[in-house]
Parts: structure tokens; sequence; C-alpha cells
């Protein structure tokens, strides 16, 4: 998991978290509990506003859901400290306007002050530096999913497992993406990807098991939904209202 920023979720959050960095930036995971929460809070936003079905799904098949982003833990600092955060990569920075891991704290200070739009300024900032690194575009991705960048965090996802082939957060964080834009078919083979590297992966049980519910795979849906469920009780939630149990 990576530590707090972020974070989907799903990751909406995404997207959770240890204060301990990978390579030379701290990143942002969503915990299981964080992502329970944005389960109560997305399922019922998704039934409030009727979100239209997916294609092929019959008239009787149940609504669309709107999958949970990523979403970073309750926070270990205050809004005062990731404010003093950012005055002390501001100093860094104007000493060395080239510093990577100044622009990636920043980056993170601005992410959990729901700055999200600076966040990814700083974050483009640190990939034109180092472009290969997979934990910034991460947090890129979960950032653009916050601003409901979908495509472009996608994009981000991408290349986080590209530089990183055993994130599997990642490949979480692009199936929510998928997901949000009602492209549930694509996103089911990124599920899968995450349950290979984890197989106790619930959440990725439980989003490809809605995965399967909106294009009307019913028996699939009900399959991953009981291991997600086994795997993680608060995925009941989903069990009954997407497999009817």
């Amino acid at each position: 998991m990576k530590a707090p920023i972020l974070s989907l979720a799903t990751c909406l959050t995404l997207l959770f978290l240890t204060d301990c960095a990978r390579t030379t930036t701290e990143v942002e995971r969503p915990t299981s509990a964080a992502r329970n929460v944005a389960r109560e809070t997305s399922v019922a936003q998704a039934a409030d506003s009727a979100a239209r079905p997916a294609a092929g799904v019959t008239a009787t098949a149940s609504v669309a859901p709107t999958p949970p982003l990523p979403v970073e833990p309750a926070a270990r600092k205050s809004n005062a400290d990731y404010r003093a955060d950012i005055r002390t990569a501001d100093v860094a920075l104007k000493a060395k306007p080239r510093d990577f891991d100044a622009l990636l704290a920043r980056a993170k200070a601005k992410s959990h002050l729901k700055d999200y739009r600076e966040a990814v300024t700083d974050y483009n900032a640190a990939l034109r530096l180092k472009p290969t690194n997979a934990e910034a575009y991460y947090n890129r991705g979960l950032n653009r999913l916050k601003l409901k960048e979908y495509s472009a965090a996608i994009v981000d996802f991408g290349k986080a497992v590209k530089y990183n082939p055993q994130d599997k957060e990642a490949y979480f964080g692009r199936g929510a993406a998928k997901m949000q834009m009602f492209n549930f078919k694509s996103a089911i083979p990124d599920f899968t990807k995450a349950i290979s590297i984890d197989p106790s992966y619930a959440d990725a049980y439980e989003y490809r098991g809605i995965s399967y519910a909106s294009i009307n795979k019913p028996a699939e849906a009900k399959a991953d939904l009981e291991k997600a469920t086994q795997l993680n009780p608060e995925a009941e939630k989903s069990l009954r209202r997407y497999a009817g149990k």
C-alpha cells in the first residue's frame, strides 16, 4: 500500500496508508477501511442520481454503479501541518527549482488540502524530471480521479503499471476510472490483473463483480461478489444489490 497523500480507490476514491516512501516519493494509497466509507457514499449517490445503465443491460437490471474513488485516510497531520509542508517545499524549490522530492512533498500536501489542480501541476513538474517514476504517475492519476478527468487518470495508471507491473492498486485505479466512464467490460481485465497479483484483494473481486453485473453476466457477478464477501464482509451490500442475495 502506498502512504497517505493519496491513495481508486476505489482509487474514489480512490486510493489508505503508512508513512513510508517507496523509492524517492511518499505515495497515497487507499485503505480498505477508507474505501468502505466511500462505498457507502458512492452507492447512495448512484441510486439517487439514477445513473444510466451500461449498454447491454436489460431494463430490469440494476442501475450501473458509481464506484468509489481511491480516497485518503483520516489525515495524520492537520491542515496547518500541510500548509507548513508547502512552505518548506517552497523554500527548497526556490533554492533548487529541480528538486524532485520537494515537488512530490508539495504535491502531496496540496492534495491533502484538496487543491487537486495545483497538485497535478506539481506532479507534472516532477514527472518532467523523472519521467519513469511509477509512484508519481499513480498519485497524479488519483488526483485526476478527484478532478473527474477519467481519461487522463486511465493514462496515468497505465504509465504506473508500465513502470511497476506489480502495482495492484494502479490496476484497481485504472479499472475504477473505466467504471466511472461506464466502460465495464474494459475494467474487468484490470481487476483481474489486480487479483492475479493479490488473490485476497477483496475490492478487486467486488468491483469486477459489479462490472460483470453491469454487462449482464450474473453468474460471474455472483461468484466474484460472494468471494469479495468472504474476504471482506462489507462487500455483502454489493452482493445483495448486484447479485440479488
